[in-house]
């Protein structure tokens, strides 16, 4: 496999860090594990299809050793029962329930107990290409505390309406200029990191929705540790039911938050800037229409 360094880099040192945390070389992780969490609600359409073609794909893998973990919040359709049965039909999947409905909490309650040495997610849609998923493993076992996939960077390829691309792109625009953020897609639902990076940044990241991600890089940027970004094919799931409009409202509500702690503009809520208007009023437009639950 290729390296990843070229996409790896050391994001700008803010005036009041977390705390550093250092990257250990990749011999020691040699043949790491690998915890692989599928934030799961209302996904009974989905579930059974997803796991097992995920389970395939990472049954071969020579690198490491990947265990799939279901993290189910607050379904109330069949998931539940589909997990349950996928855990005794495939070996290395298991399930975790979590009471509250929301991919946030879901993510910090398996990455907090998890064993493993390097955890990640996906959205169980599996619109992101599992062909990059080794690189982003490799990309963290090279050196990196973090590694993400972009849908916005050099070599990505996306297929998805304009519409969406619109949204998307005002709002990673916004992030980048609202939190000083480096990196060019918050939203994406394939990450990857330590597991003892995770296990010192989560307990300062508040939200437990789908501002968690950019939650998440903020508080790794405010870490100074180094996020490897890695380029992905990504095809929309046109069958998801998030609306993008209460989404947007989230995310700027947890914008908001985070400006205040930076001291950078704590009017923010009050004096949205014309970035910010853009994205409500294309978010508005769409909010009627089926959407998914990788970006906002």
């Amino acid at each position: 496999m290729a390296t990843t360094a070229s996409r790896v880099r050391k994001l700008a040192q803010p005036p009041t860090p977390i705390g550093q945390v250092s990257a250990p070389a990749r011999a020691s992780l040699s043949l790491a594990t690998v915890d692989v969490v599928l934030p799961v609600h209302n996904e009974a359409h989905c579930l059974e299809q997803s796991v097992r073609t995920l389970h395939a794909a990472l049954s071969g893998e020579p690198e490491f050793r990947a265990r799939i973990v279901i993290a189910e919040n607050g379904s109330s359709d069949a998931t539940p029962e589909i997990a349950a049965r996928l855990t005794r039909e495939l070996r290395g999947v298991m399930l975790q329930r979590i009471p509250r409905a929301g991919r946030g909490g879901a993510l910090r309650a398996a990455w907090m107990q998890s064993s493993a040495d390097v955890v990640a997610y996906m959205d169980v849609d599996l619109s992101t290409d599992l062909a990059a998923f080794p690189t982003l493993i490799n990309a963290v076992m090279d050196g990196a505390d973090l590694a993400i996939g972009t849908r916005l960077g050099p070599g990505a390829d996306v297929e998805r309406s304009l519409r969406r691309t619109v949204i998307s792109r005002g709002y990673n625009a916004f992030v980048r200029r609202a939190l000083q953020l480096g990196t060019r897609d918050a939203q994406c639902g394939f990450k990857a990191l330590r597991t003892d990076v995770a296990r010192r940044l989560l307990p300062s990241v508040a939200d437990d929705g789908w501002f968690f991600d950019t939650e998440l890089l903020h508080r790794a940027r405010c870490a100074g540790l180094v996020i490897a970004e890695i380029p992905v094919r990504w095809i929309e799931d046109g069958t998801s039911t998030v609306r993008i409009l209460r989404t947007a409202m989230d995310d700027l509500r947890g914008i908001a938050r985070l400006r205040g702690e930076l001291r950078v503009a704590p009017t923010l809520h009050r004096t949205p800037s014309s970035v910010c208007r853009d994205v409500l009023a294309a978010a508005a437009a769409v909010d009627d229409a089926p959407e998914d639950r990788t970006s906002a």
